[in-house]
């Protein structure tokens, strides 16, 4: 392997972490400490610009060759504009973390760019309609990692009725007994006595309907294009409005996209309507859920509490009003740190899926899972 690097002091720590494949290539620290990687794989080239990490592509690269034909310009998530430009103003394909923001005026700026590629499933911080008005894929890996949140949601359920946290503390700091006492006296529901609304049902919900069939729940959803009866048969599912099923579940879990429609929909009004026996669950995005009427409910006990694997803002700050709830109702809500989707086989299924959608492109073909209407 032949290379060499551009100013860096640790140059030969990227060196050693490059694709593992025979090729030229130069490394450069750019302003913000962005680092550009730009590997030449010789032949024909598309050049493929990543925001996000080079170690993880690298770990998950599959085993393409058309992966060897290509140039690849690494930058981190936060680079600005003018560092886009400066280091891949000619990309032909974009792949972006799910939560960077890709704004018009950075599709705008790249005159050969024809796919932007969400790595995950969301693809809300792109902004479709600049792409759609210049004719540039959108895509996502939808569906990869739909078993991985399933087993997300079903854990934050069980975490939440069994006082998984306030368990462990106890046992840490000696009072075991009074814990497993308070517990017998209050009563410890079983997930096969709950009623189960999901909210939306792509393929995230169905992964969740099929883990918890065998738990023998019931298990209701809402979803603006109900399913035929023999869906509903086969995963046992009951139909519901919106209204009743936040009305009549024990677990509310949220599985819609992020849209002007369901932004902020879990407000004041929908916590209203949910039983003071019920908890939340929130796999799907934290722009779902009105930060302060959530604290603020959990605060007055108008629920019983909340498992979330996602938060907004992402990053989480320390003083976010979920973060810093004050005792006891700090003690009802289970946070974890978005990490429902990111299984090895995940990343696996979505990374095998992005470059061959790549190939299709630079081949002249149409991708799939477009998501923003382009023809």
């Amino acid at each position: 392997m032949v290379g060499k690097a551009v100013p860096s002091q640790k140059s030969s720590d990227i060196l050693a972490r490059t694709v593992g494949f025979s090729c030229n290539f130069t490394v450069d620290i750019c302003p913000l400490r962005a680092i550009i990687v730009k590997i030449q794989m010789g032949g024909i080239f598309t050049k493929i610009l990543i925001l996000g990490s080079q170690a993880r592509y690298e770990t998950y690269l599959p085993p393409l060759p058309f992966i060897r034909q290509q140039e690849v310009v690494f930058l981190n998530q936060e680079s600005s504009r003018e560092d886009i430009l400066a280091a891949a103003g000619d990309a032909s394909i974009l792949f972006v973390d799910a939560i960077t923001p890709v704004p018009a005026s950075v599709i705008c700026s790249l005159p050969n760019l024809k796919m932007i590629h969400s790595e995950g499933v969301a693809f809300d911080k792109i902004d479709l309609a600049a792409a759609k008005a210049r004719g540039i894929y959108v895509c996502n890996n939808k569906g990869c990692n739909a078993g991985a949140v399933a087993e997300q949601t079903v854990l934050l359920m069980l975490m939440l009725l069994r006082s998984s946290l306030r368990g462990d503390r106890a046992v840490r700091t000696g009072r075991q007994m009074e814990m497993k006492d308070r517990c017998m006296s209050a009563g410890i529901k079983e997930l096969s006595d709950c009623r189960i609304g999901l909210v939306g049902y792509g393929d995230i919900a169905k992964a969740v309907a099929e883990r918890l069939l065998p738990f023998g729940c019931e298990i209701y959803y809402y979803t603006k294009h109900r399913r035929d009866r023999e869906e509903e048969m086969q995963h046992g599912l009951t139909y519901l409005s919106l209204e009743e099923l936040a009305a009549t579940c024990d677990f509310v879990s949220l599985h819609c996209a992020v849209t002007e429609e369901t932004r902020g929909m879990v407000d004041e009004h929908f916590l209203e309507r949910m039983k003071d026996s019920a908890y939340l669950i929130n796999t799907a995005r934290g722009e779902l859920v009105d930060n302060l009427a959530l604290r603020e409910a959990l605060i007055q006990g108008k629920i019983a509490g909340a498992g979330l694997d996602t938060l907004s803002p992402e990053p989480v700050p320390a003083d976010h009003p979920l973060v810093t709830m004050p005792a006891p109702a700090g003690d009802r809500i289970v946070l974890s740190p978005h990490l429902g989707g990111i299984t090895e086989a995940s990343f696996r299924r979505g990374h095998l899926h992005m470059w061959r959608n790549a190939e299709r492109v630079a081949d002249g073909h149409k991708p799939d899972n477009i998501v923003n209407g382009v023809e």
